[in-house]
C-alpha cells in the first residue's frame, strides 16, 4: 500500500476504531504496538502516524513511549489520550498524574482556528467528546498552541501547525465523539493530503495480484466452516488461481438447519469451486457422547476437525498452501504487547490449528480487514446478500448452544427452534438490525401443561444482541409482541420444548465474540 497511515498501539481498548475511522475515510491504515514500529515503518513507508491511547502514564518510568523517528521523519502526528500526553512528554512540555480525572461525556471549546478542525468547528463553537483519562497535559513543548479545551483539560486539543503535529485529550475515533470521525478524516485528508481512494474494488485487484504471485503454479487447499470469513476467502483465492484451489468442508453435524446445503450448493453450484464434503457427523456425535464441560467440547470438535481435515488433504496429495481466512484484529491480538485473555476468550472460535507436520505455507488475502470489510468484499465477489450478512456464529457451532451432553434428539430439537427464531427476526425485518441472534437449548425439563397433558420437555432461552464492532453487546430490546409470537410458534411447533425465555445479558468490553 503506497498511501498507508500508521497507527502505533499504546494498549488502548478501542485503537481498532482509529483503524476503522481511517479506513472510513478512503485511506489504509494499519496497527502495530508501539515496540513493534521499525519494521513497519521500513516496510510500509507511512504517510502518515497516529498514536493511539492507553492504560499506563507518562509520569511512570518504563511505561510505553513513541519511537525517534515519528518526532524525526517529517510526517504528520496525530497523538490521541496517552498518545497526545507521550508527544507532550518526549517533546519537552509537562504531565501530571492523577491531577484531573475525565471519564465518559464531556465538552469541549475550540479557542483557535486549526487545520484538524477546519469545517469542523470554529472558534467559540462547542462540541461533546469522549474522554478517558486520570493524567493532563500541564505545560505545552515549544512551537505548541492550544487548540481546544474542556472543563478538566485545559490542553484538550493542541497543535504545532509547522510540524504538522496534533493531538487531543479525548477519543475522536469512538461513536459518543460525534465530530470525531470529520476530524480523522481532516488529519488523513487535508493535514497528510492523501486520497480516499481505499476501497474494496481497489482491495480485490490488488489482492488477487497478490495471491496470484505467492502461489504461482501451486495447489491450494481452504477449510470452510460454513462461515463467511472462509468462504470470502476462499472465492477471492479462486477468482486469483482458478481450479488450483480445492476447498474442504468438514460436516461435523452442528451446523444451524440448512446451513450444510447452502454451503455445498453456493460453491458447487454458484462458483463450481472444487469442494471436498465430508460427511463426518457420526465421528463427532460418538467423541462428544457424554461430554457436557463446553471447553472440552471445542477441545474435542477442534482437535477432531483437524483430524478430518488432514486425512482429506492427505488424500487430495500436491497441496503447498493452506488458506485461511484469518482478519485483521486476530492479528492485532496476537502480536498485543498487552497479552491478556484473548486466547481463552477466543477458544469457541479459533477451534485449533493445524499441525506443523503438514508443512504447508499460508495464504492470508483477509488478514488486513475487519469484519464489516470482509462483507464488503464479500458483496464486490458476488456472494449472496443473506449469506454475506450472515450473523456471526463460532466453529463448534451448536455444540455450545447446548449446554450439556449433546444427542442427535436434542441438536435437531434446537435446529428448529433456531430456524423459527431467526425467521421471526427477518419477519420483522430486525435480521441486520441485530448482530447475533440465536437458540440455546437449557440443560433443564420443566412441567407443564399443553392441551389436555402434561409435559415434561425442555425450555428454549434466545438471545439477540446489538453492536457496531462486536467489541461491546447489549441485548436487543424486542417488544413483547414480537416474543410473544417467536415463542408461541416454537412451543406449537417444536416438540420437546414447553417454555421459552429471552436473555437480557449484556457483554462487556475487551471480549472477543458473543457466546
Amino acid at each position: 500500500m503506497t498511501n498507508t497511515v500508521l497507527i502505533i498501539d499504546f494498549g488502548s481498548q478501542v485503537t481498532q476504531l482509529i483503524a476503522r475511522r481511517v479506513r472510513e475515510a478512503g485511506v489504509y491504515s494499519e496497527i502495530v504496538p508501539f515496540n513493534h514500529t521499525d519494521g513497519a515503518f521500513e516496510r510500509l513507508q507511512p504517510k502518515a502516524v497516529i498514536l493511539s491511547g492507553g492504560p499506563a502514564s507518562v509520569t511512570e518510568m518504563g511505561t510505553p513511549r513513541a519511537p525517534e523517528w515519528v518526532w524525526t521523519s517529517g510526517l504528520p502526528v496525530l497523538g490521541i489520550c496517552y498518545g497526545e500526553q507521550t508527544m507532550v512528554s518526549q517533546l519537552g512540555g509537562g504531565v501530571e498524574a492523577g491531577h484531573s480525572r475525565e471519564f465518559g461525556r464531556a465538552e469541549i471549546e475550540v479557542k483557535s482556528s486549526c487545520a484538524l478542525f477546519d469545517g469542523v468547528l470554529a472558534p467559540g463553537e462547542k462540541t461533546q467528546v469522549w474522554m478517558s483519562h486520570g493524567d493532563r497535559v500541564t505545560s505545552l513543548p515549544d512551537g505548541f498552541e492550544v487548540v481546544a479545551i474542556s472543563e478538566g483539560a485545559p490542553f484538550a486539543a493542541i497543535a504545532d501547525e509547522a510540524r504538522r503535529f496534533y493531538g487531543v485529550q479525548f477519543h475522536p475515533e469512538v461513536v459518543h465523539t460525534p465530530q470525531g470521525a470529520a476530524l480523522i478524516s481532516n488529519f488523513v485528508h487535508k493535514i497528510a493530503g492523501l486520497p480516499g481512494d481505499w476501497t474494496m474494488a481497489h482491495f480485490r485487484s490488488s489482492e488477487v495480484e497478490k495471491i496470484k504471485n505467492q502461489v504461482g503454479g501451486a495447489r491450494v487447499i481452504s477449510g470452510l466452516s460454513g462461515g463467511v470469513d472462509s468462504a470470502v476467502a476462499s472465492v477471492l483465492i479462486h477468482e486469483a488461481i482458478g481450479d488450483q484451489l480445492t476447498c474442504i468442508f468438514v460436516d461435523h453435524g452442528l451446523m444451524r438447519a440448512d446451513e450444510a446445503d447452502e454451503v455445498v450448493n453456493m460453491f458447487r453450484g454458484a462458483y463450481n469451486i472444487p469442494l471436498v464434503h465430508v460427511d463426518a457427523r457420526e465421528r463427532f456425535l460418538a467423541a462428544l457422547a457424554g461430554v457436557d464441560d463446553p471447553e472440552r467440547k471445542r477441545k474435542i470438535i477442534g482437535g477432531l476437525f483437524i483430524e478430518v481435515f488432514e486425512e482429506e488433504a492427505n488424500k487430495i496429495g500436491g497441496a503447498d498452501f493452506l488458506a485461511q481466512g484469518t482478519l485483521y484484529p486476530d492479528v492485532i491480538e496476537s502480536v498485543s504487547f498487552t497479552g491478556g485473555p484473548s486466547v481463552t476468550i477466543k477458544s469457541h472460535h479459533n477451534v485449533g490449528g493445524l499441525p506443523e507436520r503438514m508443512n504447508l505455507k499460508l495464504v492470508e488475502p483477509l488478514r488486513e480487514l475487519f469484519k464489516d470489510e470482509v462483507r464488503a468484499l464479500g458483496r464486490e465477489l458476488g456472494l449472496p446478500e443473506n449469506f454475506v450478512n450472515r450473523h456471526p456464529f463460532p466453529g463448534p457451532g451448536l455444540a455450545i448452544r447446548m449446554p450439556g451432553d449433546i444427542t442427535d434428539e436434542k441438536l435437531e430439537i434446537l435446529r428448529k427452534a433456531d430456524k423459527i427464531y431467526l425467521e421471526e427476526i427477518r419477519k420483522a425485518g430486525l435480521y441486520d438490525k441485530i448482530w447475533q441472534a440465536f437458540a440455546v437449548l437449557l440443560p433443564v425439563r420443566t412441567v407443564g401443561v399443553m392441551g389436555d397433558s402434561r409435559t415434561y420437555d425442555f425450555v428454549c432461552a434466545l438471545r439477540a444482541v446489538t453492536s457496531t464492532d462486536g467489541m461491546t453487546a447489549d441485548y436487543y430490546d424486542f417488544s413483547h409482541e414480537f416474543l410473544g409470537r417467536a415463542s408461541t410458534r416454537i412451543i406449537n411447533e417444536v416438540n420437546g420444548i414447553n417454555r421459552v425465555v429471552y436473555d437480557i445479558t449484556s457483554k462487556p468490553p475487551g471480549t472477543i465474540e458473543w457466546e
